[in-house]
C-alpha cells in the first residue's frame, strides 16, 4: 500500500550510535556510524530511506545529519531530488526540530510529518500506508508500536530485582512516528524551552495533553543497535526482496 496523505518526513541521522561501535573498529579509528554500515549494497540509512520513499511517492524528505559528516554526501541517494540534508544536533529531539525549521513556510499546520530511526531499516513500506490510512481525521498522530511480551523487571540501584513491572498494556514505541506538523512542531519547541529531555516524538507530543495512537507494527521493524542485529536485518532485508 503506497500513500500520498504523508508530505513530509525527517529522519534524524546525526548521532554515532555508542553501543553499536564494534570495539576493534572504534580502536583503530576506522568505526563507522551505524546509519552507513553496509548492507545488502546498500547502507542502513539508504534501506530506511527507499522504504519511505516507496509508501510515500510524493514525500518530501529531511535528513538531519552531523555538521562534520563525511559519509552523507557519497551516498547516490543525498542527491535524490526529494531529499535535502540539514545540519542536525546532539540530541535526537535537536534534529528533528532542525528538520522541522527547515520546513517552515512550505509544511502547513495540518501537515502529517514522518519521522523515522535512520537504523531502522526494516520497515515495511504496507505498515506505513496502514497507519496513515488508520490516522486519518485525527488530530494529533500515532506510531508504530508492538506489545511487550517479555517479563520486565525494574532494578534497584545494587543491580538487584526492585520489582517485576506489570507488561499488560505496555508498548514498544517503534518508528515511524507521523504527527501533524503543527503539533510536533509546538511540542518539540516546547520541551526544549522548558529544558525537558525528550525520548521521541510522541513523549513530547504526550507532554502537550494529546493522546497519541498505537497503530500495530512488526517485530522485525528493530532498530539496528548492536553488531549482533546485522544478521537479523540482512536476512528481514533478503526476504522483502524476494516478497517484492
Amino acid at each position: 500500500m503506497t500513500t500520498d496523505q504523508c508530505h513530509w518526513a525527517v529522519i534524524p541521522a546525526a548521532g554515532f550510535g555508542q553501543r553499536f561501535a564494534d570495539p576493534v573498529a572504534k580502536s583503530s579509528g576506522q568505526s563507522v556510524p551505524k546509519q552507513y554500515v553496509s548492507i545488502l549494497g546498500k547502507s542502513v540509512i539508504e534501506h530506511s530511506l527507499y522504504a519511505i520513499l516507496r509508501a510515500c511517492p510524493g514525500v518530501h524528505i529531511v535528513v538531519a545529519i552531523a555538521d562534520n559528516d563525511p559519509y552523507w554526501a557519497r551516498l547516490e541517494i543525498s542527491s535524490h531530488p526529494q531529499i535535502h540534508a540539514v545540519s542536525g544536533g546532539a540530541q535526537r529531539s535537536d534534529s528533528v526540530l532542525a528538520g522541522l525549521n527547515s520546513l517552515q513556510g512550505r509544511a502547513g499546520a495540518q501537515d502529517w510529518v514522518l519521522v523515522h530511526d535512520a537504523a531502522r531499516p526494516c520497515v515495511a513500506a504496507h505498515d506505513i500506508g496502514l497507519m496513515l490510512a488508520a490516522l486519518k481525521g485525527h488530530d494529533a498522530g500515532g506510531l508504530l508500536s508492538i506489545p511487550v511480551v517479555d517479563t520486565l523487571k525494574r532494578a534497584d540501584s545494587t543491580g538487584h530485582v526492585k520489582q517485576t513491572v506489570d507488561r499488560n498494556a505496555l508498548h514498544q514505541a517503534q518508528t515511524p512516528q507521523v504527527f501533524r506538523y503543527g503539533v510536533l512542531y509546538e511540542a518539540l519547541t516546547s520541551a526544549t524551552a522548558a529544558g525537558v529531555a525528550v525520548s521521541d516524538e510522541s513523549s513530547a507530543v504526550e507532554r502537550l495533553g494529546y493522546k497519541v495512537m498505537l497503530h500495530p507494527g512488526r517485530r522485525d521493524n528493530i532498530k539496528l543497535t548492536y553488531h549482533a542485529d546485522l544478521a537479523y536485518i540482512e536476512a528481514t532485508l533478503r526476504q522483502r526482496l524476494k516478497e517484492a
